[in-house]
């Protein structure tokens, strides 16, 4: 009996490890790994797919809107949205999330126009976004009310921009708050895919016009809907700045496919 209650014992204590290190937000497994991060970066493998493409004309996002149902208006499903006249974001995995860090990306590119008198370069606003990815599990400071993200943003971002300093450029950054600059890359549920035939066709010579084809061929060579210019939604991000392209803009890229 006392055998079998100390195995009974050595079972729990190892089940009990186990998941101790997946609930604990900002706790170290023994192997150290941080499980909630990783969690939070296989959910966005569960969104809809999105590709950024850069060239030396401007940046392109083009992303998937998963309309679950007919009845629905595809202009309520947004998955690329403005930081500032000179920078874009394209989402995938929990928009709510995604809201969140676009809000505070607003504020750091307006307080940043405001301080310097310049626009906010593309690599700093990266780095406040992911600044901001990082602070899950802090409590609320006394001065700073607002009570912190308890748990991972389950959120991938590819921030589009152009600035003076270094011209078009492409970030992806994860809900671990690394972000890693690109030529082109594909987040999202058909990612796998999309950024093998990003790697394939991608030429560094490319035109703004060819990246606009090839982004739209990568989604749709991954989308499980037929691709139209209601599940689709382009942008592109160039010296004139930032630019959603209409229904008609894409029409005329699909129609070239």
């Amino acid at each position: 009996q006392r055998q079998h209650n100390h195995h009974l014992t050595t079972l729990i204590t190892m089940y009990l490890t186990k998941t101790d290190y997946d609930r604990g937000v900002n706790t170290f497994s023994p192997e150290g790994r941080l499980f909630q991060v990783e969690y939070a970066i296989e959910a966005i493998k569960l969104g809809s797919t999105a590709v950024g493409i850069a060239t030396t004309q401007g940046v392109v996002l083009a992303v998937e809107k998963r309309l679950s149902s007919p009845l629905l208006d595809p202009s309520s499903v947004d998955k690329v949205a403005e930081i500032d006249a000179h920078i874009g974001v394209a989402m995938s995995g929990l928009v709510a999330d995604a809201r969140t860090l676009v809000d505070h990306a607003r504020v750091e590119a307006q307080n940043h126009t405001f301080t310097y008198a310049e626009p906010i370069g593309v690599e700093a606003l990266t780095q406040a976004v992911c600044d901001l990815a990082l602070s899950f599990g802090e409590g609320s400071e006394q001065e700073d009310r607002k009570q912190k993200m308890s748990r991972p943003f389950g959120v991938a971002l590819l921030i589009a921009g152009w600035d003076d300093l270094d011209g078009p450029q492409l970030y992806f950054s994860d809900p671990s708050g690394t972000y890693v600059r690109y030529k082109a890359k594909a987040i999202g549920a058909g990612s796998e895919g999309a950024q093998v035939h990003l790697t394939e066709d991608y030429s560094p010579e490319m035109t703004l016009l060819e990246a606009e084809e090839m982004a739209l061929k990568t989604l749709k060579g991954v989308m499980e809907e037929k691709i139209t210019t209601e599940n689709v939604e382009m942008a592109r991000v160039t010296i004139e700045g930032y630019h959603v392209c209409s229904g008609d803009e894409v029409k005329v890229v699909l129609d070239r496919l």
